[in-house]
């Protein structure tokens, strides 16, 4: 870290945003010898659209050839396959069947399997009626053909960017949260963004990684192109007792709009039904609506019929980043030393990896000179997924039941590098409360746990 004339802390590089991509841009930058910062917002990180997305680490068989997603979607489906192992992610291959419903979808299916082979992905099959009940024996009827992608995953979204975040602050970076940015003066070698608490923090490089937020902060910079229309993704995830009907994710033919409802199982265990796309005005709307509940169990009933037999566990809802443009809105601006990384939607888990090494190339190009360190640390998370051996199994008091975190797992996720705060970064450090039971039966003893009370 420099210090300016007046005697200031100046970071070499500010990342603002601390979802998925700005933790994986925080991660990467840590690794060179740069002094780093991250600026967040809210009081925890990948508290926002990370942390209620459908879990899926895409092959990127269906997005745009040609586009910046779909290269970045390919390259950072291979990053975080390769990474997430190393430091106790939960990752499973249980691949995708694309299934139609009528003729029309059937006959798109080989211009979705040339699609995949455009973008790099030449395991797509496309398979009949039979041998799309042969996969999948409880889908409803109706079913018309299919499409195999093989090698598509399920992933913990959770323990991603906290990953992220704890390994850029093992290698030197800074994470600041409840750090909203409100203004921006960019000067000819230092830019100062002020935020909602009235600290100043100086930057000679920016990455804007602000997701729902991201054009707010361009505009400070003084640019134009995107606008952020928040789109709004619902999901019900149903009890652990229903992952026997599913053998693997099972996806609609996708429309220009949306990827459309799916089923799927998740590395917890349960499955999972959704998302809608609902575009929306406001960018706090996460609550789930009746209409929209309504219509992903009516989608349910034709696509897995015996799930409508079991227990739902939670609805959540999520937004995403989604502009009037169709493509990732990323751009290097080297008289301001700014990179922006916007309009990042549902995809955006897994090309964060690729993302961060697309804004460290950009950066480059602004003037950024960033050499590897030649040491790097190295951490490692506590895997949260059923394909894992988890804490409980090697013993230790049990404290929720639902989801088996025991105690030793509270107290460390309340002493992370990032602690958790509430009990919805509890959740997403450790499943506590996420289970059948909504936390009915332990959430007194969390409270006592954690010195934390419950809001009225």
């Amino acid at each position: 870290m420099t210090v300016d004339q007046s005697g200031t802390d100046v970071y070499d590089a500010v990342v603002v945003g601390g979802g998925v991509v700005g933790c994986a841009v925080a991660r990467l930058l840590a690794h060179h010898d740069l002094s780093v910062a991250m600026l967040e917002a809210g009081p925890d990180i990948g508290a926002g659209t990370s942390k209620a997305n459908t879990a899926i680490l895409h092959t990127g068989f269906d997005a745009t050839p040609g586009s910046a997603e779909a290269r970045l979607v390919a390259r950072g489906y291979l990053l975080l396959r390769e990474y997430a192992p190393t430091v106790g992610i939960s990752i499973e291959q249980v691949g995708a069947l694309l299934v139609s419903w009528d003729d029309e979808q059937a006959a798109a299916l080989g211009a979705l399997a040339e699609k995949a082979t455009a973008n790099g992905y030449t395991r797509a099959e496309v398979v009949d009626t039979a041998n799309v009940y042969e996969r999948e024996p409880n889908l409803g009827p109706g079913a018309t053909g299919g499409m195999l992608v093989p090698d598509e995953h399920i992933i913990d979204p959770w323990s991603t960017p906290l990953a992220f975040a704890y390994d850029a602050i093992a290698n030197g970076a800074t994470v600041l949260t409840n750090h909203r940015v409100v203004g921006c003066e960019v000067g000819d070698d230092v830019t100062i963004m002020t935020t909602a608490g009235g600290r100043r923090v100086h930057a000679r490089f920016v990455v804007n990684a602000a997701g729902l937020h991201g054009d707010e902060l361009h505009r400070a910079f003084g640019l134009d192109g995107f606008t952020i229309h928040p789109r709004r993704g619902e999901l019900i995830v149903f009890d652990k007792l229903a992952r026997p009907l599913l053998n693997g994710t099972v996806l609609p033919v996708p429309t220009s709009v949306t990827k459309g409802v799916l089923v799927a199982p998740t590395v917890f265990g349960n499955v999972m039904l959704g998302p809608t796309a609902e575009d929306v005005d406001d960018q706090t709307a996460t609550g789930s609506t009746r209409a929209g509940i309504d219509g992903l169990l009516e989608k349910g009933r034709r696509i897995l019929p015996a799930l409508m037999d079991e227990e739902v566990t939670s609805v959540y809802a999520g937004l995403r980043a989604a502009t009037e443009h169709s493509d990732y809105q990323i751009s290097a601006h080297r008289d301001l030393r700014y990179v922006c990384l916007g309009g990042i939607r549902s995809t955006g888990l897994t090309s964060s990896m690729a993302l961060a090494e697309e804004a460290l190339a950009r950066l480059a190009d602004c003037g950024l000179e960033a050499r590897p360190k030649q040491s790097i640390a190295h951490i490692r998370v506590t895997p949260l997924g059923e394909c894992d051996e988890r804490p409980y199994q090697q013993g230790g008091q049990i404290v929720c039941h639902c989801e088996r975190v025991t105690v030793g797992e509270v107290t460390a996720a309340c002493a992370a590098p990032i602690p958790a705060v509430d009990f919805d970064g509890l959740r997403r450090r450790s499943r506590a409360l996420a289970g059948r039971c909504q936390g009915f039966y332990c959430l007194a003893e969390l409270c006592e746990l954690t010195g934390w009370s419950v809001a009225p």
